[in-house]
């Protein structure tokens, strides 16, 4: 496998500054907003960009994980049993606009089953995308209103988040599979 360091910590911090002036300017009511960070890089995500959000606004947003693992429509062709971690939404998501976070956009089926538990915890007015990378080969009709950056791949290819909370370092890779290697559509687990 090859890989190539797409984003550096500094284009990740200057990303999700970016990210959080766009969530800032998009919404007039940031009092009625809560970020949900979709296990597991989604979530110290959002924690940046409401950590922003309280830098240039003074606003606290509440910070809530979700884990959409029973969720997923390909539970039974994976044939494997998740680890089901905690959700925890600090807040009631009821008429709120809820922003669901996560590091990479690939087939849309994450997103899908993150909305699908959302829905099963309350009825917001609205649920948002934002995502750190957009890498396209959407296999469902979504798209994220929210985009750090796009990065074009194949499907040979994989895109890779390294976060600082996870992984130790900040950097975004693509790497190219070998042929016939499996590649993992969840992008970065």
């Amino acid at each position: 496998m090859t890989s190539k360091v797409i984003l550096n910590n500094e284009d990740i911090r200057r990303t999700l500054a970016r990210m959080a002036h766009e969530i800032i300017e998009n919404n007039k009511n940031l009092n009625n907003i809560i970020l949900v960070g979709m296990r597991t890089r989604g979530v110290p995500i959002a924690q940046r960009l409401a950590d922003n959000i309280k830098s240039y606004e003074g606003i606290v947003i509440p910070v809530g994980v979700l884990d959409f693992s029973l969720y997923r429509d390909d539970l039974a062709s994976r044939n494997f049993y998740p680890v089901v971690r905690q959700t925890r939404i600090p807040a009631s998501i009821d008429d709120s606009v809820v922003i669901l976070v996560d590091d990479v956009l690939y087939t849309g089926r994450s997103a899908r089953a993150a909305m699908d538990a959302l829905i099963d915890l309350g009825r917001p007015a609205a649920i948002k995308l934002a995502v750190l990378v957009d890498r396209g080969h959407r296999e469902l009709p979504l798209r994220a209103d929210y985009v750090g950056k796009n990065i074009p791949s194949a499907h040979s290819e994989e895109i890779k988040v390294r976060l600082l909370e996870v992984d130790g370092i900040d950097q975004v890779l693509i790497e190219k599979t070998s042929p016939g290697a499996e590649v993992n559509t969840d992008a970065a687990v």
